[in-house]
């Protein structure tokens, strides 16, 4: 039995079960895993099994006084290793003067992150996602002479991939969810070894199929549904979603939106919602337990993501395998999931008239269209099952770490120093 770390940003998040479907299927295994995270996180909305989590979690925002005091002499005894770490803060470009000092933070909450680890005798620390938590386990994994993995999902490679060079250089391997997230590594970052980075795809439960609808023909005054869930950030562009739902009640559509989610971009969407004349429209639901997601899956006619940034959505899988019909924008690797007209439908990304254009074909044909919603529960169930590819992800992950084991140490530093 080896003893491996698991970190995140936030952990855990009922937004990021995989996280904790990896950790089952290794301890289901064998191994003993330790759950890290970088911020401290509230107990308040998670389900029963994340609270039994959040119980054995070691959090590292904010760090006491004690410490960062046993930070700073850790990362102070090793004064090799701690310039390999920060030499790329003076010398990669287009990082802003925050974002440098907010990287010698995490380099500290990496230190406090080793002391933490040291006495588990922790053989890898594997990262969920490239933001500052990955900083942290690379910093923790060179301080211990252990190996280092991370994954990357979407935002964290296309958008955020701060410092990812050295990241890059200085794990032992990479685990992406899609071929295009592969293809873009290896294409921006040259210097990165092809057999580093792999692709392990993301999965859904198998749904239950429902009692068969009746036969009737919808009735002409029953409201059109159309439902989005995700995170209310940027990012997911729900301000689209809106300026697409105007367009639509111009259009004389009878309609009705449900988005569901929560987060910084509420008060703007809710100022939106009234100043486009959207009240009894859209629908703000918040954040909903997932029990609850059913029966919104089920009563939606079309599920909708209008994202600026996406690795491969569970959202879209979920509602695949729901066989609900998706629309969603042709961008990074969603036309891995979604083919066009096949299994769903793709819109050309930030164009409004081809996503408004694209609803209403669909509310026009949706009784023609369920060798779509077929196919796209077969291609969840083929490609995308949740338990398979957990365990594929086991299996690839034990393989590539056993295969390295005791031989991370000097060659981490020395791919660290090629970045720079």
């Amino acid at each position: 039995m080896t003893t491996l770390a698991y970190i995140a940003n936030e952990f855990p998040s009922s937004l990021e079960p995989y996280v904790i479907d990896e950790i089952v299927e290794l301890r289901r295994r064998g191994e003993k895993v330790i759950c890290c995270s970088g911020k401290r996180v509230s107990p308040n909305t998670l389900r029963p099994a994340e609270v039994a989590f959040w119980d054995e979690t070691h959090f590292f925002q904010p760090l006491s006084d004690h410490e960062i005091l046993r930070a700073l002499h850790r990362s102070s005894s090793d004064r090799h290793t701690l310039w390999q770490l920060l030499r790329p803060l003076l010398r990669e470009r287009d990082i802003s003067l925050s974002r440098r000092i907010r990287t010698l933070g995490h380099t500290l909450m990496g230190a406090a992150l080793a002391e933490e680890l040291d006495p588990h005798k922790v053989t890898h620390i594997h990262a969920h996602h490239g933001y500052f938590a990955s900083w942290m386990a690379m910093a923790a994994a060179q301080l211990l002479k252990i190996g280092f993995s991370f994954t990357l999902h979407g935002s964290d490679l296309l958008q955020r991939g701060d410092l990812l060079t050295s990241k890059l250089l200085a794990c032992q391997f990479c685990v992406t969810v899609s071929e295009f997230n592969r293809n873009y590594i290896l294409r921006n970052y040259p210097s990165i070894r092809s057999d580093k980075i792999i692709v392990q795809r993301l999965g859904v439960d198998r749904v239950l199929a429902w009692p068969a609808p009746p036969l009737d023909s919808p009735s002409p005054h029953r409201r059109f549904s159309i439902l989005s869930i995700g995170r209310l950030h940027k990012v997911k562009d729900h301000r689209f979603l809106l300026e697409a739902c105007a367009g639509l009640r111009d259009q004389g559509v009878n309609f009705i939106c449900w988005i569901i989610g929560e987060g910084p971009e509420r008060p703007v969407l809710e100022s939106l919602i009234v100043a486009s004349r959207l009240q009894g429209r859209v629908c703000l639901l918040g954040h909903l337990p997932r029990t609850e997601l059913v029966g919104y899956y089920r009563h939606s006619d079309l599920v909708v993501m209008t994202s600026k940034s996406e690795g491969i959505p569970v959202v879209l899988m979920e509602a695949m395998a729901h066989e609900k019909l998706v629309l969603a924008p042709s961008i990074t690797g969603i036309p891995e999931l979604v083919e066009h007209q096949r299994t769903g439908f793709l819109y050309q990304p930030g164009s409004l008239p081809d996503f408004i254009s694209a609803v209403r074909w669909i509310q026009n044909h949706q009784s023609s269209l369920s060798a779509i919603q077929h196919a796209a529960s077969a291609s969840i169930a083929a490609s995308y099952d949740r338990q398979r590819n957990v365990s594929a992800f086991a299996d690839n992950f034990l393989a590539r770490i056993s295969h390295s084991e005791g031989d991370h140490a000097h060659p981490v530093l020395q791919q660290v120093r090629l970045s720079v």
